[in-house]
């Protein structure tokens, strides 16, 4: 996923601040995702689960970013791919919905872990956690082709 964003931060970066700042809010995402499942530099020789506070931090910046793509982003691109021809408005009405898709899974995860109080409420946080992340891929594979497309017909 960091290669990915990386790509895309390269491919992009700079075209556009709106899209620059969504694409920092998806690595500060990244970043906290790996943090969450134990990934390098961040992996842990101990098998426990994260602090609560991490959690928490990790939920209010994946709403941060979900809110940013539906308030602010997708809009935009929306209204660029409709001027754009019938192909780009078809390529965006294609991937909308799967984009929804993956956010009912993330505010589901949002809605349960968000303001956990205790640890012993964490029996599935890690599977549940690993299928956020499937998910969070797949829709930033979405989102970076509803970007090319922006890009490559402007």
């Amino acid at each position: 996923m960091l290669t990915q964003l990386e790509k895309a931060q390269q491919e992009w970066g700079g075209s556009h601040s709106v899209i620059d700042s969504w694409l920092d809010e998806r690595q500060e995402l990244l970043v906290l995702y790996c943090k969450l499942v134990g990934l390098p530099p961040f992996d842990s020789k101990e098998q426990a689960l994260p602090e609560l506070d991490h959690i928490q931090k990790f939920c209010q910046i994946l709403m941060d970013y979900l809110s940013a793509g539906h308030f602010e982003i997708y809009n935009d691109i929306a209204k660029a791919c409709e001027t754009k021809g019938k192909q780009s408005l078809a390529l965006a009405q294609v991937l909308y919905p799967k984009i929804s898709e993956s956010t009912d899974v993330a505010l589901s995860f949002n809605d349960k872990y968000a303001e956990i109080k205790q640890e012993s409420l964490l029996p599935d946080f890690d599977a549940e956690l690993s299928k956020l992340g499937e998910i969070l891929e797949q829709r930033f594979e979405y989102e970076d082709k509803l970007i090319d497309n922006l890009y490559s017909n402007h």
